[in-house]
């Protein structure tokens, strides 16, 4: 089946532009930090693995521990290369051992079928949350990284970022640091574009001034 990955550069510009015309904090926002690029990932194990891999990581640490484990495991990040390796090389490569608990729970769930990859882009969002949070270790906002940069969702809202609360709530030029309920309250009415809104807060929590 084929499936289009709807989250491009050319998308996004689309849908910041119809929020800015409804709302003057994505405009204003938009004049300081300009459009956030696109970054697409594969639909596959291995991009699943890199989220897990980059929890709690700088993306150059992560980067780092992500091409140890490539070298660990022979190259190709695999269910069953991943598997095949033992703990104590992987730990070696810069895995804790929570995390690697966490990878083995994955490469399970997709050899098994409970995670199926290769049809993630047929079900909805609901469905596709579900499945990727059903694996040990995965939560929403697993799911999210997931949902928007390897399938390319449009309309997804990682209320669970702190650099997205952070991002929109001055963006939307609040006073103090909002929790998790105030941004799912408040996000519901960018829907349906959330997905690049959530870009735009990332790009404005680390480039625009405070």
């Amino acid at each position: 089946m084929t499936w289009r990955f709807r989250l491009t550069d050319a998308a996004i510009r689309k849908a910041l532009d119809a929020l800015a015309q409804d709302h003057a904090v994505v405009a204003r926002a938009i004049a300081q930090v300009g459009y956030p690029p696109s970054r697409r990932r594969e639909n596959s194990f291995e991009s699943l693995a890199r989220i897990v891999m980059g929890q709690q990581l700088s993306v150059k640490a992560a980067a780092t521990i992500a091409q140890r484990v490539d070298e660990t495991v022979g190259g190709a990040l695999h269910p069953d290369s991943l598997l095949a390796t033992a703990p104590d090389q992987l730990r070696a490569a810069g895995l804790s051992r929570q995390k690697i608990g966490y990878l083995q729970s994955l490469a399970e769930a997709v050899i098994s079928g409970d995670l199926p990859i290769e049809t993630l882009p047929e079900l909805t969002d609901e469905e596709v949350e579900a499945a990727i949070t059903g694996v040990w270790g995965f939560g929403r906002w697993s799911a999210h990284m997931y949902m928007m940069f390897s399938l390319g969702r449009p309309d997804i809202w990682p209320s669970g970022d702190l650099a997205v609360r952070v991002g929109f709530g001055r963006i939307m030029g609040w006073k103090d640091r909002p929790d998790e309920k105030k941004v799912i309250d408040e996000g519901g009415a960018f829907s349906p574009h959330r997905s690049a809104l959530a870009l735009l807060c990332w790009q404005f929590y680390s480039e625009a001034p405070l």
